[in-house]
């Protein structure tokens, strides 16, 4: 169990959702520098690569780069099957599993999990079986460890532990910025982890690169603390120095950052008293940043006739207000209001009926008129 729980000190994870993109063709991987990003990987002596059913292109490009390039006992292999995504039976969700298998060339996976648990999206395992389904495959050899990757609040969190004590690990997006969000909860996520005595996958460790490039005000912190270190290394090794970590999943997309990462993290150091110190300040830059006062409590949504999505446009506005950053606004209006099955802002009546139940007292028409705005709601 020590050896799985991957206490040493190689503990960054390859996480293939944003490999490198071939000049002026986004939707094609550029293999060659993917190659080059694998290679100083495995000679640095990490072994730990995540892809996903649902990320176009990365199982192929891991096949490429990788399972026909190592030996197979030399590196391990995560991916995930997303049976939410077009699936309408459980065998089209198993096909998941057998196309992966295919993509990857992989024989088996050291780490299969069910992805993305969380709301609504928790029921579609659970009705397809596919608990048992992949403890099947665990049996036959195919997969090794059994987990799942889960996005929402700690209280959901522990009643899938509950109800499936089978899964081995879990994987959760923890980053400083994010310890004590309301949404988020990465703090109350990963010690309702640790409660159960999961072992913990570490995804978004960076939120996405946003803290790569963080406020001034918080870049002044860290560079004051130690002007030779990256920005990105505060948030990576912040969340490998937590207790039960597995590894640190870090999305790289380049070359440069694949050594960016190895320089910190070949002979990863956990963050001494003062350099959490300087973590614990920029999270409380960032937290006095003016954003909109939104808890989450969806009172809101209970009484809105139109089904808009209040509070996810809110985390959104207060997204772009922290980092300006408009193309990962966007993405996150569509995971958070679109895809979640609520109105965008712009479809508001106006009827007010939301303030009253607001107990934040949150002028929303207005903030709403100014969400359509400044996403450019309106313009599509």
């Amino acid at each position: 169990m020590e050896k799985f729980l991957g206490e040493s000190t190689k503990k960054l994870g390859f996480g293939m959702m944003r490999l490198p993109r071939v000049e002026g063709e986004q939707d094609v991987i550029d293999l060659e520098q993917t190659k080059k990003m694998v290679d100083l990987f495995m000679e640095a002596g990490f072994t730990y690569f995540d892809t996903a059913w649902a990320y176009g292109g990365s199982e192929d490009a891991m096949r490429q780069a990788l399972v026909e390039r190592y030996p197979r006992d030399s590196f391990t292999v995560a991916t995930k099957n997303a049976a939410w995504i077009e699936c309408k039976t459980r065998e089209d969700a198993i096909d998941q599993f057998e196309t992966s298998l295919k993509r990857t060339g992989a024989g088996y996976f050291d780490y299969y999990l069910l992805h993305n648990l969380g709301q609504n999206r928790t029921k579609v395992f659970d009705d397809f079986d596919l608990w048992n389904f992949v403890l099947e495959k665990k049996a036959e050899g195919k997969i090794r460890h059994v987990g799942f990757s889960f996005h929402s609040d700690a209280e959901e969190l522990e009643e899938i532990l509950k109800a499936h004590p089978e899964a081995e690990f879990v994987q959760l997006q923890i980053n400083y910025a994010d310890w004590d969000d309301v949404k988020i909860q990465s703090r109350a996520v990963y010690e309702m982890a640790r409660k159960y005595d999961k072992p913990v996958v570490i995804m978004e460790p960076v939120k996405g690169g946003l803290l790569a490039d963080p406020p001034e005000s918080v870049a002044k912190i860290l560079k004051d603390a130690d002007p030779d270190a990256s920005l990105a290394s505060w948030a990576v090794r912040f969340a490998a120095s937590l207790d039960g970590v597995i590894t640190v999943l870090s999305g790289m997309s380049s070359v440069e950052q694949m050594k960016d990462n190895l320089s910190y993290m070949a002979d990863f150091k956990k963050l001494n008293e003062e350099e959490q110190k300087a973590v614990a300040d920029a999270r409380k830059a960032i937290e006095a940043i003016p954003i909109i006062p939104c808890t989450i409590c969806n009172y809101c949504a209970k009484v809105c006739p139109m089904n808009i999505g209040i509070s996810g446009t809110f985390s959104v506005m207060n997204l772009l207000t922290i980092y300006h950053n408009e193309q990962r606004a966007a993405q996150e209006e569509q995971f958070s209001v679109i895809k979640a099955g609520k109105k965008r802002a712009n479809e508001c009546i106006k009827c007010g009926a939301c303030e009253q139940a607001c107990p934040q007292h949150i002028a929303i028409r207005e903030k709403l008129e100014e969400a359509v705005e400044k996403l450019h709601i309106n313009e599509g």
